[in-house]
């Protein structure tokens, strides 16, 4: 089964997590709106002329190089990606590599794209890319870490012998669904650090702000919706009474 332009239009589950905000905040960041009906026009339909499909890499969306990418009027070839319908890989995973010149070898994985189904393994895969040239200034070249497809490129190791192996997501006595060794049926837990966004290590470590709203005032209700205006919500505040006929207005 291949994937629509779903795909490239929403952002994934674990990068949400990740970035610790709001999804309506993301959306309204990477959005790129060309055109629109203007405001206080009732005759016209409203329209929106804005970019329907986004190229995913290696930046995140809410970032300035994610909208540089995608700022261009021609993006890269479309490309199918399968969707992966358990994600299995994560943050602090130790994977083997499968293909290239560190085939074989193992690391830990740094950070995931799942847009593209793609991980980033901490040492490995990596690329010389040279930075810095100035006029004055030769650059330098540094090692960058290229992603790696999960479907392919890498395998899961299993702690209990250190090598690579398939899993499968199944359901303890309990309840809980867990990832297995295909090989050894040895549990592979996930690990913690998979829990980690930008603002904090783990949930529990973090300490509440200044400006973060207590728990206590969430579960409270401060607004009761009803069925009138600004100015009647003010005038009902303020005890004035409104006793004067409107005059006819239309439309057209």
């Amino acid at each position: 089964m291949r994937l629509t332009n779903n795909l490239f239009t929403r952002v994934a589950e674990w990068t949400k997590k990740y970035s610790n905000l709001p999804d309506s905040y993301i959306e309204r960041t990477m959005r790129q709106v060309y055109w629109r009906t203007p405001r206080g026009k009732p005759q016209y339909l409203r329209r929106t002329h804005e970019r329907k499909r986004y190229w995913f890499s290696i930046y995140k969306p809410w970032t300035n190089n994610f909208k540089l990418e995608n700022s261009k009027m021609k993006l890269p070839p479309y490309i199918h990606v399968e969707p992966i319908k358990d994600w299995s890989f994560f943050r602090g995973d130790r994977v083997e590599i499968l293909v290239g010149k560190d085939k074989g070898k193992q690391g830990i994985v740094k950070e995931i794209i799942q847009e593209r189904n793609w991980v980033i393994v901490e040492g490995l895969n990596t690329k010389l890319e040279h930075v810095g040239k100035t006029k004055t200034f030769p650059g330098i070249h540094v090692s960058v870490e290229q992603p790696l497809l999960v479907t392919t490129d890498v395998a899961l190791v299993d702690p209990h012998d250190l090598n690579g192996t398939k899993i499968e997501w199944r359901y303890t006595d309990e309840g809980e669904k867990v990832r297995v060794s295909v090989r050894t049926g040895r549990i592979i837990p996930i690990p913690e650090s998979a829990l980690e966004t930008i603002d904090y290590k783990l949930p529990k470590l973090y300490k509440d702000q200044s400006k973060d709203t207590p728990k206590e005032e969430v579960a409270k209700v401060t607004f009761k919706p009803a069925l009138k205006t600004f100015e009647m919500d003010i005038m009902d505040n303020m005890g004035i009474k409104e006793d004067r006929t409107p005059k006819k207005s239309y439309w057209y």
